[in-house]
């Protein structure tokens, strides 16, 4: 027996929950349940993270955790808990199916059969904001070597242990070298580990046209956070909807399930909401736990559900479907056809006892790192480069001296041109002229003399060599 941690949700939550869980215990699933309460109710009840903490310690204990849609309340500076979730229990891989289920659900790709590997802890959702002028704000896109390593392998790993031939990674390392080119350079350090696999690498964004056109191509897309949280809805609404499709969140030592779509509130209460996705993610979780014949069994009746034409009003269409039921309907329908097969739709067959065998980072030996120069950003609300260049002369010392200063990344001094455009947020590089290096004590005394001659400085990043390679970006145009 399972003990697992339930939680009901927002909005349709408590309705398809409540079906999934009548599906579950009708197929003979061997699971206990512990129910806590989160989202909206939690943040009102002042827990600003959306979670009280006894919650916290029943899902750490059960390592097990199927959780329906929540609502995070507009305003108030709540952050989302489901991404506090995945990144708090180390939750690193995101895996979401996206099949097509031809005829019996619209979609223009009936070949479709993908599945989105998504990392799941970092890149743009780690969270990090600032206002830094009155013009600009920013967001740190952290990339690492672990998260990368974790999810790649993963995505491999997943390939082989369920029959895939192909393994898709998708970036935009052409714009972004270092953060999206460490996300490819370990994707090909990783692929060569796998011969057996077919490896292939996009950029995200004619990759992102190719799937919406032809996705019978792919097979396992594997992809940094924004990208594959943007993607995988594409992917499973251009299959048939979004409502059908459900989703396992995995760390090292505990995992979460639950549909993709939201709590949509609007339609709360009036059991006409669609539950298949959550029971897709259900269908994950009892594979997860190695319940494989219940999973089958569950995702048989499913589809034998789906192609009897038996719908909800989602994805009713008239001349396809044969009959319109709610919530609690379509969950008695997958009931009553527990033990049958589809007939037209491939039905599933779950290999036991699958496990992932994943070795932990081991972290690399630590790179030569030298100091070649330092980039402050300032504010100033002038728009003469040329002008700010004087000021920021001012400030060099020694050898180091100011060698470019750029404005959203485009070098605007020296030799800029008067067309680009320029906000009140520079950036300005010194370095010495041969390139040599550097100690702190340079940049502190740059910044020194910052202060004495009143530059409003924001903030300063440090540019290094690693083992003597550049590891920091040149201005656009430069």
């Amino acid at each position: 027996m399972q003990k697992i941690t339930v939680a009901k949700g927002d909005g349709i939550g408590p309705e398809i929950m409540n079906a999934t869980l009548d599906i579950l215990k009708a197929a003979g699933a061997q699971i206990a349940i512990e129910e806590i309460e989160v989202g909206e109710k939690a943040y009102l009840a002042g827990h600003t993270s959306g979670i009280a903490k006894e919650a916290w310690e029943t899902i750490r204990q059960n390592k097990i955790f199927l959780k329906a849609p929540i609502t995070t309340p507009q305003g108030g500076g709540y952050k989302s808990l489901n991404v506090t979730m995945r990144k708090t229990l180390g939750l690193y891989s995101n895996v979401r199916p996206c099949k097509s289920y031809h005829p019996f659900i619209k979609t223009k790709h009936p070949e479709m059969d993908v599945v989105i590997i998504r990392e799941n802890e970092e890149d743009l959702y780690a969270g990090i904001e600032h206002q830094q002028t009155d013009e600009v704000v920013q967001c740190l896109k952290l990339i690492s070597r672990p998260g990368c390593e974790k999810i790649i392998r993963y995505a491999f790993e997943y390939a082989k242990l369920y029959g895939r031939k192909k393994v898709t990674c998708f970036t935009k390392d052409n714009i972004m070298k270092q953060t999206d080119g460490l996300f490819h350079k370990v994707f090909k350090e990783i692929s060569q580990e796998y011969p057996d696999i077919e490896n292939e690498h996009w950029i995200i964004d004619i990759g992102a046209a190719k799937m919406a056109n032809t996705p019978e191509v792919f097979d396992v897309i594997v992809m940094p956070n924004l990208y594959g949280d943007v993607m995988s809805d594409v992917a499973a609404q251009i299959a048939g909807s979004v409502g059908l499709a459900g989703s396992a969140n995995i760390g090292e030592s505990c995992a979460m399930f639950e549909a993709i779509h939201g709590s949509a509130p609007d339609i709360a209460g009036q059991n006409i909401a669609n539950p298949s996705g959550l029971i897709q993610g259900a269908v994950l979780m009892l594979n997860h736990i190695g319940q494989t014949e219940i999973a089958e069994k569950i995702q048989n009746a499913w589809l034998k559900t789906i192609e009897s034409g038996v719908h909800t009003p989602d994805i009713y269409k008239e001349g396809v479907s044969k009959r319109k039921v709610g919530t609690k309907e379509f969950a008695q329908e997958v009931v009553a056809n527990l033990g049958q097969k589809p007939t037209t739709l491939a039905g599933v067959k779950y290999e036991q006892g699958i496990s992932f065998d994943l070795p932990k980072y081991e972290r690399k030996p630590s790179a030569n790192k030298e100091l070649q120069g330092v980039d402050i950003f300032v504010q100033w609300n002038g728009d003469n480069p040329d002008e700010l260049a004087e000021k920021l002369q001012q400030l060099e010392i020694d050898d180091t001296k100011l060698t470019m200063i750029t404005n959203r990344g485009v070098k605007v001094w020296p030799e800029g041109f008067d067309e680009t455009f320029c906000t009140d947020h520079w950036r300005c590089r010194y370095q010495t002229k041969d390139g040599s290096i550097i100690d702190n004590q340079s940049v502190v005394k740059i910044l020194t003399k910052a202060w004495e001659h009143q530059m409003d400085v924001i903030k300063t990043e440090n540019l290094y060599l690693f083992d003597g390679k550049r590891s920091f970006s040149l201005g656009q145009g430069q």
